[in-house]
């Protein structure tokens, strides 16, 4: 039987690499699932056909996160196609940007940075939690690198890191409404991130350093993005849940 069969789940960035995964996982347990996406169009329509293809349904929101018009536009958006009751929040938007060091930071960049992987999630979740009522989950998307300090993205780290604290309160905030609050922290998964900013000796690298001797797979957060979501973990609230395989120990 599906184990989230009738229930509304908002992705943000929801087209692409890990948040495809977990949009196409959480459809294939039932759930109606409405993904965000800024700019992977493609990647949006595609990840929509896959869902729907295997039998689920699926709508796709184009909005900007850091802008709280977008945030309202994906709100809106979610109860056009759904009705006013969300039951699954994951905010996975956020990005690297570029590997900076402090002093190659500037004005723009900071807030650029910030807005993606912290203004996003907290807003989000601002405008969805009144949605939620008692049973209903919000995982959030941190990273190893708000744990270790990242490697060259100090910026990047503290903002995931922050999201791990925001996780923890929320989990107090929430949880006499019968909300729960997780975040997973992945480590090396192999994605276009790592495409993009991770050299291949680089991860071929750290990917030996690992107990388990290999990079992480989008699926393998999106399994358990699935467990978080379901009633399976009802009384798992306020985690930081490392995904690394074995590199690194909270």
């Amino acid at each position: 039987m599906s184990k989230l069969k009738g229930k509304v789940a908002v992705v943000t960035g929801g087209a692409r690499d890990i948040g495809r995964s977990i949009s196409i996982q959480l459809a294939a347990e039932g759930a109606n699932v409405v993904i965000n996406y800024n700019s992977s169009a493609s990647q949006a329509e595609e990840t929509k056909k896959m869902i729907e293809e295997a039998g689920g349904s699926c709508a796709i929101v184009k909005a900007d996160l850091t802008k709280m018009a977008g945030v309202k536009k994906l709100k809106d958006a979610t109860v056009a196609a759904y009705g006013s009751e969300v039951h699954i929040l994951v905010n996975n938007t956020g990005g690297l940007v570029a590997r900076k060091k402090t002093e190659e930071v500037d004005e723009e960049f900071f807030d650029l940075l910030v807005d993606l992987n912290y203004k996003s999630t907290f807003f989000v979740t601002q405008a969805i939690r009144p949605l939620m009522g008692d049973g209903g989950s919000i995982i959030n998307l941190s990273s190893l690198a708000g744990r270790d300090g990242g490697g060259g993205a100090t910026l990047y780290a503290a903002a995931k890191g922050a999201i791990m604290t925001l996780t923890r309160g929320w989990a107090k905030e929430f949880g006499p409404d019968g909300i729960r609050v997780n975040a997973v922290a992945p480590g090396m998964i192999a994605t276009k991130f790592h495409d993009d900013f991770t050299p291949d000796e680089v991860r071929t690298k750290v990917a030996g350093m690992a107990p388990l001797r290999r990079q992480g797979y989008a699926e393998d957060v999106a399994d358990l993005v699935v467990y978080l979501a379901t009633d399976k973990s009802a009384y798992i609230t306020g985690t930081n849940i490392d995904i690394n395989g074995g590199l690194a120990f909270s």
